[in-house]
């Protein structure tokens, strides 16, 4: 009885472990979207104008999130990217336009696919 009774409370520190990992396990890791959206400033304009040029402190940043493209997708959906005035139909073609070789061609975010 002594041993049911342990096992049980192992399984619940274990549930509760991982509900905990899970939460912080988003499409950017344990860091949020919206969070990671900050670090997209130097896109700021970029976002919003197609034939801006792209910065290289921009690529850069679009480089080191598009390693993940499931965060780099949410990054450009965020809420904090939609407050900001980024365009999602622009903001995909960043990666392109800062001629990423390895970039996620094809990869659908949300209605938008990346070139």
């Amino acid at each position: 009885m002594k041993f049911i009774g342990c096992f049980l409370v192992f399984l619940a520190i274990l549930g509760i472990a991982l509900l905990n990992v899970a939460e912080g396990a988003g499409e950017c890791g344990r860091s949020s979207p919206d969070r990671e959206a900050w670090k997209l400033a130097p896109c700021a304009m970029v976002a919003q104008d197609s034939n801006a040029p792209v910065s290289s402190s921009c690529c850069q940043q679009v480089k080191k999130i598009g390693q993940n493209p499931g965060c780099l997708c949410a990054v450009m959906l965020s809420n904090t990217a939609k407050s900001s005035g980024i365009k999602p139909e622009i903001a995909i073609t960043i990666p392109k336009r800062c001629n990423i070789a390895d970039r996620p061609v094809g990869y659908q975010c949300g209605e938008y696919t990346l070139p």
